[in-house]
């Protein structure tokens, strides 16, 4: 199973009957509306990967600044970077949360409403559009 959100609502892609979809779909809202605002944060989000990338590419930057113009001299920078971008993505499993938590990603939904879920065949996957309003 997986998922994929957009403006317009999400996608789920999974083989499972369409009456599941209905019922996990507004399960989920009701959570949602209930106060249980973290289903909405998850460790696969953009914004998780995003800072991954962004803590690591600085670390591995930091690490070559003042390097030589030798590639010898770049490759003796290696472990440096490979360490640096290692302590980058140990920091960046909490702060992408955070980052998801406080920035892009909000669990209270408010006024939206489902209006249709469409199952479709994507190739060897059943999916599923979520159209949203709201």
């Amino acid at each position: 199973m997986a998922g994929h959100s957009d403006t317009q609502g999400f996608w789920i892609l999974a083989d499972v009957p369409i009456e599941d979809i209905y019922e996990s779909v507004e399960g989920a809202l009701a959570r949602l509306r209930a106060g249980e605002e973290n289903l909405a944060i998850h460790s696969n989000c953009g914004t998780n990967f995003a800072t991954a990338g962004v803590l690591a590419g600085l670390a591995g930057g930091l690490a070559m600044f003042g390097a030589g113009a030798r590639t010898r001299d770049k490759l003796e920078r290696l472990p440096l970077a490979i360490l640096l971008a290692t302590g980058a993505l140990i920091l960046a499993q909490p702060l992408g949360l955070l980052l998801q938590e406080r920035v892009t990603t909000s669990g209270r939904p408010g006024a939206l409403r489902v209006v249709e879920i469409v199952a479709s065949q994507r190739g060897h996957f059943r999916a599923f559009r979520v159209a949203t309003r709201g």
